[in-house]
């Protein structure tokens, strides 16, 4: 299973995908709810989490650009976008995300895609 940040500025749900991820088995190694603490909290990390699931709007920082501060520390993590702002979909993933997963979405989806995205090199 995977380790796993979680990043989004809304409390509810950062406490969902907690005890869904946990229930699955992933590890939660760090949660952020704004984009400026989720790129403080990464350059802290001694060992690279397997997986980053980040919204887009946050206050402080948005998640296009903690992404894209993130990659420029290492360009080997794995982000996840999960956002209700379709319209930057072409943008996290030209700068390097994995993965936009639109919101809402089915839990299992999530998984689905956590499974994937853990697997490629």
């Amino acid at each position: 299973m995977a380790t796993i940040f979680l990043i989004d500025d809304d409390l509810s749900i950062i406490k969902l995908f907690d005890k869904f991820l946990t229930i699955l088995g992933h590890v939660i190694v760090a949660k952020a709810y704004d984009g400026e603490e989720a790129v403080k909290l990464f350059h802290e990390f001694r060992k690279i989490p397997d997986l980053i699931l980040m919204d887009h709007r946050m206050p402080k920082k948005d998640g296009l650009t903690a992404a894209k501060e993130i990659l420029n520390f290492n360009n080997k993590s794995k982000i996840i976008f999960l956002s209700a702002d379709y319209t930057v979909k072409d943008e996290a993933l030209a700068l390097g995300a994995k993965y936009f997963l639109e919101k809402p979405f089915k839990l299992d989806k999530l998984s689905q895609i956590i499974e994937k995205v853990s697997m490629e090199t």
